[in-house]
């Protein structure tokens, strides 16, 4: 991990900034989704990727009933089901 010298209060909310020059750096737009992980007393936060629910894999993904599936995996899983 990168120190960056860069200190924010957070506010009444619980909210913090995170600075313009980090966002560019690091190419994050406004109003972009980003995920939130812990590790150990770490927060880290990510760049949202939409992935597999299964996998991981973020290729040819599909939505159902509001989760996304891969065309793999639902090839894969056909195959389980004996439907293929």
């Amino acid at each position: 991990m990168k120190n960056t010298g860069i200190v924010r209060q957070l506010d009444v909310l619980g909210r913090i900034t995170i600075p313009i020059e980090l966002r560019r750096s690091l190419g994050i737009s406004d109003r972009e989704s980003l995920e939130i992980y812990t590790e150990d007393s770490k927060i880290i936060l990510a760049k949202y990727e939409p992935s597999d629910v299964f996998t991981g894999s973020q290729e040819d993904l599909i939505e159902y009933h509001g989760k996304l599936v891969s065309k793999k995996s639902i090839e894969e899983l056909s195959k389980l089901a004996g439907l293929i």
